[in-house]
């Protein structure tokens, strides 16, 4: 099974840049957005004619323009659920939980702390919020795939210039030990498991033509359950494929 996450920074703006292409040829099985800043009637009649041999789940935020997640599944899930159960981050799209027999996959859009750190506070409190779900999860017995764009750099191995960016949002202690509270509660990052001293970066900023020299940040992760660790063949950053200031990563689990 293809998992494959992808921040689009605009789902129109992913058609226009021509992502679609990009997903239809490599067919993931569960194809999962994130920062869409649309509505399903805000696309026009051909862009959903290339979505319709998926089972769609589409949660949008409630201002126009901004956030929200997609799942687009050629195997539809048990169910679905949106948000987690709070106003202040559900009204901006930003998880979606899909059910499968032997697993939940969360697609994800952590908040961004700001420059000024104005939502820092509510970053954290939404990684908080997260991890009581997690934990209610695993102490039902189940497994978790968490995958989308946390916002954080976990380790400087994750940037290019971590001394520099030691007091930016992002890479700032408080938020990298929130990865490490997911880590110390049953998960694993898969990517880091399999790889542990590879460079890869998923994010680079427009400026300073960033992306050709890779000067990037890793934000985009699977945390995956401990149990289902041994069944994943691979883990894919996708550097090459343009669309968007992130590439998209793939999971892949072994039937």
């Amino acid at each position: 099974m293809k998992i494959t996450i992808w921040n689009v920074n605009g789902i129109r703006a992913g058609f226009r840049n021509q992502a679609d292409q990009w997903w239809q040829q490599y067919q993931p099985d569960v194809l999962c957005l994130q920062e869409i800043r649309a509505r399903p009637d805000q696309l026009s009649r051909s862009q959903l004619e290339k979505l319709a041999d998926w089972s769609a789940v589409w949660h949008p935020a409630q201002r126009a323009g901004y956030s929200g997640v997609a799942c687009f599944c050629r195997q539809s899930p048990l169910s679905t659920k949106k948000g987690l159960g709070k106003a202040r981050f559900d009204r901006e799209g930003r998880v979606i939980e899909l059910i499968y027999p032997h697993f939940h996959i969360f697609n994800l859009y952590v908040p961004n702390g700001q420059r000024d750190l104005k939502r820092l506070d509510y970053k954290l409190d939404f990684y908080q919020t997260l991890l009581d779900r997690c934990h209610q999860l695993h102490e039902d017995g189940e497994n978790i795939i968490l995958g989308g764009d946390f916002n954080t750099a976990h380790r400087p191995i994750d940037l290019r210039n971590p001394k520099e960016n030691q007091g930016h949002t992002g890479f700032l202690p408080e938020e990298r030990a929130w990865i490490d509270r997911f880590l110390e509660s049953g998960f694993q990052d898969a990517f880091r498991e399999l790889y542990p001293r590879r460079e890869s970066y998923t994010w680079w900023t427009y400026r300073y033509n960033a992306r050709r020299r890779d000067i990037g940040w890793r934000l985009d992760y699977f945390l995956v359950s401990r149990g289902l660790m041994e069944g994943i063949s691979d883990v894919i950053i996708h550097t090459e494929v343009e669309g968007s200031d992130h590439c998209p990563v793939t999971l892949i689990i072994e039937p």
